[in-house]
C-alpha cells in the first residue's frame, strides 16, 4: 500500500495522542513522496487510510506519527525525527510499542545509529528495555 509518511506525515493529525509536528504552513504540500507497505520492515502497521492532506484532492494513506518517525529512523533522517520522544510523541502512553517497533531495526545496517538516536531520546528508559530485551 502507497502511503505518505516523515515530516508530511507529523504535520497530519492521526488516531493516537501524540502532538505531531505544527510546521504545516511551511511544509511544500505539493511535492512528497509515498512509500510502499509492502516493501517495510513494518509492513502496514500504523497507516491509516482515509486521510485529507492540506492542498491535495481526495483521501491518502498516512503514517500515524509513530510510523512516520520509525520510517524517518529507518532511511537515518535523525535530525527530523529528533525530538520524537517530546516534541513529537508527547506521551508515555506509547513508550513500550515504540520500542518494539524500534527494536526490530536490529539487523539493519544502521542500528548503531538508531540506538543512539534512542539513547538520546529516551535516555535510562532505552537502556533498560535493551537490557531487558537482550538487545
Amino acid at each position: 500500500m502507497l502511503y505518505l509518511s516523515g515530516i508530511h506525515a507529523l504535520n497530519v493529525s492521526c488516531e493516537l495522542l501524540t502532538c505531531g509536528d505544527w510546521h504545516s504552513s511551511g511544509i511544500n504540500w505539493h511535492s512528497f513522496v509515498l512509500l510502499e507497505s509492502e516493501t517495510s520492515l513494518f509492513g502496514d502497521y500504523g497507516i491509516e487510510q482515509g486521510k485529507t492532506i492540506p492542498n491535495n484532492p481526495g483521501t491518502f494513506n498516512v503514517a500515524n506519527h509513530i510510523r512516520a518517525l520509525l520510517d524517518l529512523l529507518v532511511q537515518g533522517n535523525y535530525s527530523i525525527a529528533q525530538g520524537m520522544n517530546e516534541d513529537f510523541i508527547c506521551s508515555d502512553l506509547y513508550t513500550e510499542e515504540i520500542f518494539q517497533k524500534v527494536s526490530l531495526t536490529k539487523n539493519l545496517s544502521n542500528w548503531p545509529e538508531i540506538d543512539r538516536f534512542m539513547g538520546r531520546e529516551y535516555h535510562t528508559e532505552w537502556l533498560r528495555f535493551k537490557e531487558r530485551e537482550k538487545l
